[in-house]
């Protein structure tokens, strides 16, 4: 049950600022919307619902306030080979199972698995987005009158200068106002929202796709959910954890997974496609003073008012506004000190920010981006852990025993250099293998533990192993095979 304190910090704590923020969201949205409706190959009536039902839905369920999830590139170019091959109704029917899958992550607690993307990684990442918001604009930069320069221009120098005044109204806001009136009242010819297509005048209506409930249905549409779904979540929560850094607040990324996934069932319901947390869109609200769920509820609902009530007037809007506050939005996007940084950071540490920016930016796939990431981090750490690693050994008195002290962690990365640490040919009665200030992780652990004993045994020799602690011993006792019959069959192959 929510408390009244909790209601109010989340919905009425901030609510000029909120109500201002999504409305320059909801102008925002109209050209976005449009394209990744032309992506995914539909009208644009399917993406501009889309943006509408997703954005009021996760303002009551998701788990980051004030971040603004419609839809968006990411999802909508996946849907390009469905819609093609089988039509409209395929594409609601995918983004109502993607939705399912998404509660069912979130229900798992997917949200979790933030902790293993690193610093790194989220810089490469929010640093790829700004360069591809950059080059969406370039279809509005190359090729265009020299008035669309100009206003672009007196665009942007509202967006920046127009806060020395005042902060009480976003400058995005009066950018886009500014630069409609002065196009309608000089009767400059240039391209406006209304060149993009047509506006829907009418409410989505709620139904259930028109597909055959069968299992036939659900391979056809289950390679695409289970897409959407992943990239959806990974957009989502690292664009939660984002605004969560830009706002120094906190997010429930479990919930947002939930959240998430009834957005999309409802998007599909009403007629929509899937979307995801959009980092640009999030920016500027946060940017124009947007903090709590109100932010985002007025995006959805303003954008609505806009298509139903003001759709002739929106399509005055010209695009030059909009591509400003997108430059803007890239600008302010890119993690300028990042680049600076690159003299001071661990040599890995900026590989594998660059090797996540290149490649978002030469596959625009951002899981692709992010996957290279985490891999490459991963491999990293490996391979820095598996260094704190040595073998020291005593021999006792009488030369007939051997004593191995392992220090470090046991597992796949460090396997090879814990075998050729012993002397398998040493002429010896006994030998002990102190793991006391040692970890095994892992199955290549355990078997490299096996190898060892099994090889001394081999040649003759006794062995015991000493100083498990609980973690190993308790690994050990399932995978070890040593003292099983026909182990050296079994693990050393003769």
């Amino acid at each position: 049950m929510f408390s009244k304190e909790t209601i109010r910090r989340n919905w009425f704590s901030n609510i000029r600022a909120d109500i201002l923020a999504g409305i320059v969201v909801a102008l925002a949205l109209i050209p976005e919307a449009i394209g990744f409706s032309i992506i995914a190959g539909v009208d644009p009536r399917v993406g501009l619902y889309a943006s509408v039902v997703i954005a009021i839905v996760i303002s009551f369920a998701g788990g980051r306030p004030a971040m603004i999830s419609a839809a968006t590139a990411a999802t909508a170019v996946l849907f390009g080979t469905l819609v093609r091959e089988h039509g409209l109704q395929y594409l609601l029917a995918a983004t109502i199972l993607a939705g399912v899958i998404q509660i069912i992550a979130g229900w798992l607690r997917i949200g979790y698995v933030m902790r293993f993307v690193s610093r790194s990684v989220m810089t490469g990442f929010v640093n790829a987005l700004a360069i591809l918001i950059f080059m969406a604009q370039l279809p509005e930069l190359i090729g265009v009158t020299w008035e669309t320069y100009a206003l672009i221009g007196v665009g942007l120098a509202i967006i920046y200068l127009f806060p020395r005044l005042t902060t009480k109204v976003p400058s995005p806001l009066v950018c886009i106002l500014v630069l409609t009136a002065l196009a309608l009242m000089l009767g400059i010819d240039i391209r406006t929202v209304a060149d993009l297509g047509e506006l829907p005048d009418a409410l989505p209506i709620l139904l259930f796709p028109d597909i055959p409930l069968n299992l036939e249905t659900l391979w056809i549409i289950l390679p695409t959910s289970i897409a959407v779904a992943a990239v959806g979540l990974l957009e989502s929560l690292l664009t939660a954890s984002i605004v969560d850094q830009m706002t120094d607040t906190s997010s429930d990324k479990n919930r947002e997974s939930i959240g998430q996934g009834i957005a999309n069932i409802a998007s599909g319901m009403f007629g929509g496609m899937a979307g995801c947390a959009m980092i640009g869109q999030s920016v500027i609200n946060v940017k124009s003073g947007g903090r709590t769920r109100l932010s985002t509820f007025t995006a959805g609902s303003f954008l609505l008012f806009l298509l139903i009530v003001l759709g002739d007037l929106v399509g005055f809007i010209p695009m030059p506004a909009l591509v400003a506050i997108m430059i803007m939005v890239s600008i302010g996007t890119f993690s300028w000190t990042s680049l600076a940084d690159l003299r001071h950071h661990p040599r890995r540490s900026s590989l594998v920010m660059l090797a996540t920016v290149i490649t978002v930016v030469g596959t625009q796939n951002l899981a692709l981006g992010v996957g290279v990431g985490v891999l490459l981090s991963g491999i990293f750490f490996a391979w820095k852990v598996a260094q704190i690693f040595r073998v020291t050994t005593t021999l006792s008195e009488d030369g007939k025993h051997r004593r191995y002290l392992v220090e470090g962690q046991i597992f796949f990365a460090s396997a090879d250099d814990f075998l050729s640490a012993f002397d398998f040919g040493e002429a010896l009665e006994s030998v002990t293998i102190d793991v006391g200030k040692a970890h095994i992780w892992d199955l290549t652990g355990v078997n490299a533990i096996d190898k060892a004993v099994l090889k001394f045994r081999k040649a003759g020799t006794e062995v015991e192993v000493v100083g498990l602690n609980d973690a190993s011993a308790t690994i050990m006792d399932q995978l070890a095979m040593h003292d099983q019959p026909n182990a050296m069959e079994k693990v050393l192959g003769h």
